[in-house]
């Protein structure tokens, strides 16, 4: 199989089965960077919170919430950011995995009248002696990521100021298709929307 940074066999499966190879593999093409932007930057160092998802050896998953003021993540390199571990409950169900498996995933997500999402997937360390953990106001512990695949994603379903989103389908209205499906990089990759399974 062709070299991919974002996908699998399995994930391959389901695009042929939904005919979205093709949007798949330009949405990679177009929207994946290695090293952060200085968008990526200014939205993730004004985040006040993301989600983290880790797994331990035996790839049983983990996803936690950290949340912080802003700036509480910071870009420290072209494709690195740190972060601080707080005091918590004591179980360190996500950091414990980083020490056997430092395969990450972050979600940093926009809500209220302007949304939007970012991923980071990467590679982690985490210490107490980082000569930059005294920058962190009552960080325990300072973690590193080390991304390796950095990249939006739409942000249609995120709730807006009003609640759920407009994209959200709702029984008896056509669903609304959002505007990057006619971006001249992308509209001619779109596959025809997948009929509704017939219920049984």
């Amino acid at each position: 199989m062709e070299s991919s940074l974002l996908f699998h066999e399995g994930n391959r499966r389901l695009q042929d089965q939904f005919d979205s190879r093709r949007i798949a593999d330009r949405l990679e093409q177009v929207t994946l960077r290695q090293e952060f932007r200085d968008s990526d930057r200014e939205f993730i160092e004004n985040s006040p919170f993301f989600f983290l998802a880790t797994a331990d050896a035996d790839g049983r998953p983990d996803c936690s919430f950290k949340g912080g003021v802003p700036g509480f993540v910071r870009i420290t390199g072209p494709n690195e950011l740190a972060f601080p571990d707080y005091d918590g409950n004591g179980m360190f169900k996500s950091l414990g995995n980083v020490l056997v498996n430092p395969e990450v995933a972050l979600l940093f997500v926009a809500m209220g009248a302007k949304t939007s999402r970012l991923r980071v997937n990467g590679t982690a360390t985490v210490t107490r002696d980082d000569p930059l953990i005294g920058d962190f106001t009552g960080a325990q512990l300072l973690i590193r990521v080390r991304a390796h695949a950095i990249f939006p994603n739409c942000p249609r379903y995120i709730p807006g100021p009003d609640g759920a989103s407009v994209y959200c389908p709702r029984p008896g209205v056509d669903p609304v298709e959002p505007a990057w499906k006619s971006f001249e990089e992308f509209k001619d990759a779109v596959p025809p929307r997948a009929p509704p399974p017939k219920r049984g």
